[in-house]
């Protein structure tokens, strides 16, 4: 659990110091008189979802429930 909380602070302090992130992923592919075009789409991840991912890991830190030995 604590790994995720940790992983989930660095994702959201990265996205919030980016002021969010982009990255290509493949579309649709077109034809067009003969020939095949690959497409692409950006797409975001808005600094909103890394401050609810900061916020999330936090608390994931703080409320960790103890395991019984």
């Amino acid at each position: 659990m604590t790994i995720i909380a940790v992983n989930l602070v660095a994702l959201g302090v990265v996205v919030l110091a980016c002021s969010g992130i982009f990255f290509s992923a493949a579309g649709q592919p077109v034809s067009f008189l003969g020939m095949q075009f690959e497409t692409t789409e950006r797409q975001v991840i808005p600094p909103v979802v890394g401050a609810l991912a900061l916020v999330g890991g936090i608390a994931l830190l703080i409320v960790n429930p103890k395991r019984a030995a």
